[in-house]
This record gives structure tokens, sequence and C-alpha cells, in this order.
């Protein structure tokens, strides 16, 4: 068994406003496994680094990538906790060789073509006038539940931009979720979540910054708005934190990013604790090429969940992959017929 990986950087078509800046483009690794029997049959698989959020953000990623598959194509066990988008590679790139090397990591109805997911619309951080026409242009698309991204610019006029979309669209016909991104504090958080509630918001991600439990806990308490625990996730790798975590907090809601908690295994953990605690969850990706994303939806396409999922369409970069995954109004759906490149 042999494996090798390689970096490629994704270039976005327009700058991209995140809580991390703005980003022009975004470095991944591509994990690749074979036999050497027959080289022409490989695996792969995307190991989808976030470079200012993943908690293995470090200048020692690379020697780790490389120990990794040394060690896997030597029979040698390696401790992954802590790197979650080698994890998230490396599952990939086996389940794609176990299942024929044809991009099929999955095989279910989706794969088939007789599936598809409910995804929600993505509005980039922007200017008002930006995320207004963007809102718009997402309706226009068909989506029924849309999520703002929120904190680049004055709270007010983000909530100018929910009115406005309110005053056309009730919360039976559109949901709206938000993204704070850890941008709001103690001091403004709950006058704000109040805020956002009188105008029917379904809920908001990360209100205040990660590993403050017990405000966070508050929040959840008192706050009239479902919060869903995002970043709060990243970097608790063991089973015990993750309860403490969860059993402390008591959110309304989890977000699942497999390339930063774990990967599908670390995420599928999560997600039982979180079914045995009735908190709800649903799966966000974290601008994956299409490689990664194919992958992802293959996998939440066996969750059987009908919640809108928060997955991206590989729309973002000029020089992303052909992918057989494609989008029709808001459902996401697999190309049976289009050959992965």
């Amino acid at each position: 068994m042999r494996l090798a990986y390689a970096p490629y950087n994704l270039k976005f078509k327009a700058p991209a406003g995140t809580s991390r800046g703005i980003l022009n483009e975004k470095q991944t690794y591509l994990i690749k496994i074979w036999d050497e029997s027959d080289p022409s049959r490989y695996g792969i698989g995307e190991a989808s680094l976030f470079r200012g959020l993943s908690a293995e953000d470090n200048d020692r990623y690379e020697f780790k990538l490389v120990e990794t598959l040394a060690n896997v194509a030597l029979g040698i066990p390696t401790d992954l906790s802590r790197h979650s988008s080698i994890q998230f590679g490396l599952e990939q790139a086996i389940f794609d060789f176990s299942n024929g090397c044809k991009g099929i990591y999955f095989p279910s109805d989706f794969t088939a073509a007789r599936q598809s997911i409910t995804i929600n619309g993505l509005v980039w951080m922007g200017s008002f006038d930006e995320m207004i026409e963007r809102i718009e242009q997402k309706i226009s698309q068909g989506f029924k539940c849309v999520k703002l991204k929120i904190g680049a610019i004055d709270f007010i006029k983000e909530l100018e931009m929910v009115k406005h979309i309110r005053r056309h669209f009730d919360s039976d016909t559109l949901e709206i979720r938000v993204d704070a991104n850890g941008g709001f504090s103690m001091d403004n958080a709950i006058a704000r979540l109040a805020r956002l509630a009188e105008l029917d918001v379904h809920s908001i991600e990360q209100p205040i910054r990660q590993g403050h439990w017990d405000l966070m806990a508050f929040l959840c308490q008192v706050s009239p708005l479902d919060i869903a625990l995002d970043e709060e996730l990243i970097g608790i790798t063991d089973l015990r934190s993750k309860i403490e975590m969860l059993d402390t907090i008591r959110p309304k809601y989890i977000i699942l990013k497999p390339s930063l908690c774990g990967g599908f295994s670390g995420a599928m953990e999560w997600i039982k604790l979180a079914d045995e605690r009735n908190i709800g969850w649903w799966v966000t990706s974290s601008l994956e090429s299409n490689i990664g994303l194919n992958a992802l939806s293959q996998w939440v396409a066996t969750l059987n969940t009908s919640m809108p999922q928060g997955l991206g369409t590989g729309g973002l970069f000029t020089n992303n992959f052909e992918s057989p995954i494609y989008l029709d109004g808001e459902q996401l759906k697999f190309n049976a017929e289009q050959p992965f490149d």
C-alpha cells in the first residue's frame, strides 16, 4: 500500500470575508492511496486545513502529514485526535479506495441519484448593499433557509438587513440563521439576541468566543434565541471533555465540521452525544474543494436528517475540480453519470 500527499492552492473568485479576515486563496492538501500492483486505481481525499481556525494549524502540520502517511503504509497506529483535517482526508481516501476508486465514499440513494440534500443559502460578509444583493439572489434561487454571516459591519445595519428580509418573507416562508463567529461580548450579547429573536431568527451560531463555558451556558439559559455551538467544538477531542462541555453549556444545537472536529468518526461521536441529550445538529462545510465536498455530502446523505444543512456547492473557487455534486434550487444532488475528475 502506498500513500502520498500534495498541497493545492484554491483561489477565490472574489475576496471572501470570513471571521478570520479577507481570504483570496486557501491552501488544502490532497491525499492519495493506491496499491503498487495497480497504480491506476487510487483513492483520493482532502485534508482541509483552515489556517487561523484549525486547532492543528502550526508549522509542523506537513511533518505530521508525512508521519501519518508513512505510519499508515507500515501499519503503525497513529494518534490523529489533534489533527482533524488529516483524519478527515485520510478517511476519505480509504473509503474511496475501498469502494472501487470511483469517488463513491458512502454508497446510498444519494449517490444513485434517488435522493437530494436540502441546504441553506450562505450569505458571505460584505457591505450592507452587497449583503442585501446576495440575500435577494439566494431567495430568488429558491432557498427557504438562509444563513447570514454577521459581525463585519455595524450591528444596527445587520439588524436592518434582517428587517429587510422580514418585510417580504415571514418565518413560515423563510428560515433565517445567523453566525456571529464569536463577535458579541457579554456586555451586548443579551440585548442583541433579544433584537434578533424579535425578528423570528431561527438560531445564532457562536454568539461569544469559544472557551467561556459558564458564560455560554448562561446565554443558552436566558436567551430568547436558540444558540448553536460552532467554534466551541474545535480542539475538544476526548470523550470526557465532549460530555463535560455539552452538559455544562446545554446548547440547543451544535454545528459539525468534520475537518475541524475529528473527521467523520469524530463528528459521529458528537452526533451520538447530542442525540442522547436532545441537542439538535447540522453539518457545515469549511471551505473544502469539491473533493472534500463530494465526500462530505455523501456522508450527510447517510445521516437521515431533514434539517437544512450548511454544505457548500464548490462555486467559490476558480480552480476547483469537476464534481458530480450540483445544486438544483436549494437541493444538493449527485449526478451519477458525471465522472469525478
